[in-house]
């Protein structure tokens, strides 16, 4: 039975995989330890709920505009050295951040805007980095590849917010801005060691190669479009995070409404990713993953009845609990979204479909962090956390009824053409 419980993952076997996974590690909990960070140094410049709406503009209106393009490039150009030059950019953006905090210089502009420099940097990282998965591991272990970076995200998840309570009690807020710029080496070296990784590239363009031409991008689109299990699984995203995104008010639950300091608003934070690392792990373990439709929608269903939970919860042990319910959900419908994407997309389309997948999955935290700013401003805190998880809800049930194939989706279907 023992053998059962735990053996080494599928996509461990790999090396370049296993270089990019633990450089993930570092550098997750690094971007974790700021984020967390920067909700709190918010509160801390404003009392009002609606500044944490500035963050969710900020991050948001950079893949709105950058996404489609950058998909593009990560099909055309080498997605290692994209990663390399991306990396980089959100380096020295954390470095910014500690200086001017360093120096007691720093307003919320300037936040909004170096938020909105790594936001644009993400949005060229993210079609690299999950374009560049598929290419280090074969097909039939993409499920452990995608659960492994769960797991690297979970862990650096609960590391990073747990850290960051302490090194602002202790050591002082520019200190977790600037171990994140430290954290970004761990993903750059594992980038050097791996060497030239191949991939499919898009054909040349009027005997033009590499050249850049909207009709690549349209194609894009129009492989989403005519994939119904790809299209559902994205508009379900959307919506499930637009509703549920609730995390840039946990610094207002956790001082207005639980009347704690900065230690224990940390382990909230790291709450979800507990949930999301056991989930991970479990998840890791497993090839050719069956029944990916219904898991997916059950995740999705959990997540939001998880948040309404948290949005009641005037107890600091259930809010606790009910956070590790929302990591852990969320964590299996990221790897399960993922999954069905990356098996039901040919190579040489793969950076397209991140693009345009990550307006969904980045679109709708952001303008769900939006949204919940300023339900919070008009209705309470409470109110916009617990409304949020009801319309999560009925997202899932929308989604299933409009498209009945995500249901019955096992996971071994034929993949579509590309453009």
């Amino acid at each position: 039975m023992s053998n059962h419980l735990l053996r080494l993952p599928p996509a461990l076997k790999h090396r370049k995989f296993t270089l990019l996974w633990a450089g993930l590690f570092l550098s997750v909990a690094g971007s974790q330890m700021q984020l967390w960070a920067l909700f709190w140094h918010i509160r801390s410049l404003s009392d009002q709920p609606i500044a944490v709406s500035g963050v969710g503009v900020a991050r948001f209106v950079p893949i709105l505009v950058f996404s489609l393009i950058a998909g593009l490039i990560a099909d055309l150009r080498n997605r290692r050295k994209i990663m390399l030059a991306t990396q980089s950019v959100m380096m020295l953006a954390a470095l910014g951040l500690a200086v001017l905090t360093y120096l007691d210089i720093i307003r919320l502009w300037q936040i909004y805007l170096l938020t909105a420099i790594q936001a644009a940097a993400i949005s060229f990282d993210n079609p690299a980095r999950q374009a560049l998965t598929a290419n280090l591991v074969p097909k039939a272990d993409l499920p452990s590849a995608f659960s492994l970076n769960s797991i690297a995200m979970t862990t650096g998840a609960v590391v990073g917010p747990a850290l960051s309570g302490v090194v602002i009690a202790f050591a002082g807020q520019e200190f977790t801005y600037l171990f994140n710029a430290c954290s970004y080496i761990g993903v750059l070296l594992a980038l050097v060691l791996m060497g030239e990784v191949p991939q499919q590239q898009i054909a040349s363009f009027n005997g033009q190669p590499g050249a850049i031409k909207f009709e690549a991008i349209k194609d894009g689109i129009r492989f989403i479009y005519r994939s119904p299990i790809i299209l559902s699984s994205m508009l379900l995203d959307f919506l499930a995070t637009f509703f549920s995104s609730a995390n840039t008010l946990l610094p207002f639950v956790a001082q207005d409404i639980l009347k704690v300091g900065a230690v224990e608003y940390g382990w909230l934070a790291g709450a979800q990713a507990l949930g999301g690392v056991l989930a991970g792990l479990t998840l890791s373990q497993n090839s050719n993953l069956t029944r990916q439709g219904r898991l997916l929608l059950g995740a999705v269903g959990m997540f939001g009845l998880a948040t309404i939970v948290f949005g009641i919860s005037r107890s600091y042990l259930l809010t606790f609990a009910a956070l590790v319910f929302v990591g852990g959900s969320d964590a299996v419908s990221t790897i399960l979204r993922n999954t069905i994407r990356q098996i039901q997309t040919p190579d040489q389309i793969r950076g397209r479909m991140v693009s345009i997948n990550q307006i969904f999955f980045m679109g709708g935290p952001q303008l769900g962090e939006i949204e919940a700013g300023l339900v919070a401003q008009a209705f309470g805190v409470g109110a916009a956390v617990v409304s949020g998880g009801i319309g999560c809800i009925l997202a899932v049930g929308l989604t299933g009824w409009r498209w009945p194939q995500l249901w019955r989706y096992n996971g071994d279907e034929p993949v579509l053409a590309g453009g």
